[in-house]
């Protein structure tokens, strides 16, 4: 058994609150057909401030929570795409990798959080479990 007595252990959960993610994307519909190429990302409903998706490779996505990792939820902190390849949010101008949700800017401490993908046939499934 291994116990920590870091008192920050659990400060990402702090930030951001628990919910659950359960959202399933049709492939064929026609607001994701960029999910189709390996590049494309869409915007999808769920989470805190709703899940970016991106298509990384043949059969691979990732998905992120669009609520800034850093930032207790607010207004101006649902980060949006910019070309293509980075997550930002408009509270600070803090950036994140859209490939991996790694932060991209100094001092950030948090990744961008991140939900399981399973892709069966033209569907993803999106959850935190």
């Amino acid at each position: 058994m291994f116990l920590s007595c870091s008192d920050n252990s659990n400060e990402y959960d702090q930030i951001l609150p628990n919910v659950s993610v359960e959202e399933t994307i049709f492939l064929n519909n026609p607001e994701y057909l960029d999910l189709q190429i390996v590049g494309g990302w869409a915007y999808s409903k769920g989470g805190i401030s709703g899940i970016v998706v991106y298509h990384s490779g043949i059969d691979s996505y990732v998905a992120f929570e669009r609520a800034a990792p850093h930032i207790r939820p607010k207004a101006c902190s649902q980060m949006y795409v910019k070309d293509g390849l980075i997550m930002i949010c408009p509270c600070d101008d803090s950036r994140f990798s859209i490939l991996d949700g790694a932060p991209l800017t100094d001092g950030i401490r948090y990744a961008a959080k991140q939900y399981r993908v399973v892709v069966l046939g033209n569907t993803l499934r999106i959850t935190n479990y």
